[in-house]
């Protein structure tokens, strides 16, 4: 007899990420890279496809973050929420401050970029919130310090 491995709640929850993840997200988290960066007046979303010929992953990562923008912007968190079966740090603050917060969508050679600025603290804050949950809940390991935007 087999003794099946049980998984910690831990490894449960981050199997979820990457399940529902794919789905809701239209491409692989294993054939895809994600980096969540903090900046003095903002940060960035980038997600990029590991192999520079997967140009069907490519163009996916481009379309979903462009839809991605498009809901940012008015100030609709759903897509995280289905991602990661909760609401995450700052999207309250993020919803309340959406006129002050700027999202701009920029392709790069294997991917695309969200560029996430605002001028006001309390928006800083709270996009500061929200990028470092999805560093500890995507394990991407990118830091959680605060850089010179770009």
């Amino acid at each position: 007899m087999h003794e099946q491995q049980k998984t910690s709640p831990e490894e449960q929850h981050q199997e979820g990420v990457v399940q529902r993840g794919d789905r809701v997200m239209g491409f692989s988290h294993e054939r895809t890279a994600h980096h969540f960066l903090l900046y003095s007046d903002g940060g960035a979303i980038e997600v990029e496809a590991n192999d520079a010929q997967d140009t069907a992953s490519r163009d996916a990562i481009r379309s979903h973050l462009g839809h991605i923008v498009t809901l940012f912007a008015a100030g609709d968190f759903s897509a995280p929420m289905l991602i990661h079966a909760q609401n995450p740090p700052g999207t309250e603050e993020m919803k309340r401050l959406r006129e002050t917060i700027r999202y701009k969508l920029e392709n790069t050679e294997r991917g695309a970029r969200i560029r996430i600025t605002t001028k006001n603290v309390e928006a800083v804050h709270a996009v500061h919130k929200f990028l470092r949950f999805q560093i500890a809940d995507h394990l991407t390991g990118d830091s959680t310090e605060i850089t010179k935007a770009p």
